[in-house]
């Protein structure tokens, strides 16, 4: 007989989460948490869903991948002519979740975002494998097209024509960071009476802490 929907559940009961022991700044508590979650030996432990909006206001989400992240805000890089560019450049305001089953966490980010300088992105770009440099010409993202011999096609030209030549950048392609307004750490816990504390960003630059119920 299938297992019913409903009737899937796991108790959260590894760890649990104080206003008491969080860090004063949020990015050194994504620190402490994110060394736990690398130290876990997390598969992909920098996937994230990046939520952004349409220009209708429908919400938009996928999974894209943190590759850095500072007190200033969290970087990743893709193409500004996907479909999250494009609703980027009309509403520059994106969340982000992480979510480390295995340590029964999540980081909920919320921000501003902005492209980060074209040394960044180049500097990224070229310390990609060379695959991923030709991928990142070959495939016009979130575009119809009519088979996916079209980017196979395209990938065989392009190795041609960089084949003896250093692979440039596509203007096209870069980074963006997101500036956090606010960032809520959430710790599974029993009985789904989790514990939730959130940061909020201040007009002096300092943060808020509160807890939130579950």
């Amino acid at each position: 007989m299938s297992r019913s929907i409903a009737d899937i559940r796991k108790d959260y009961m590894l760890h649990s989460l104080s206003e008491k022991d969080v860090a004063p700044n949020p990015i050194d508590q994504f620190t402490r948490w994110w060394d736990d979650a690398l130290n876990s030996e997390i598969e992909e432990v920098n996937a994230m869903t990046l939520a952004t909006v349409t220009a209708e206001g429908f919400p938009s989400a996928r999974i894209v991948l943190l590759k850095g992240y500072t007190e200033e805000g969290f970087v990743f890089f893709t193409n500004y002519q996907s479909h999250k560019g494009k609703e980027l450049a009309q509403n520059p305001r994106a969340c982000l979740v992480f979510f480390w089953k295995a340590l029964e966490r999540q980081v909920r980010i919320e921000g501003v975002v902005a492209k980060i300088s074209a040394e960044e992105s180049e500097s990224y770009f070229q310390s990609r494998p060379v695959g991923s440099r030709i991928g990142a010409w070959a495939s016009p993202q979130s575009t119809v097209i009519s088979g996916r011999e079209v980017i196979e096609n395209n990938v065989v030209e392009l190795e041609k024509k960089y084949a003896n030549t250093p692979i440039p950048r596509p203007e096209h392609w870069g980074g963006y960071m997101v500036k956090p307004v606010s960032i809520e750490y959430w710790q599974g816990r029993s009985s789904r009476l989790h514990d939730r504390i959130l940061y909020t960003a201040q007009k002096d630059l300092s943060w808020k802490i509160e807890r939130l119920a579950p």
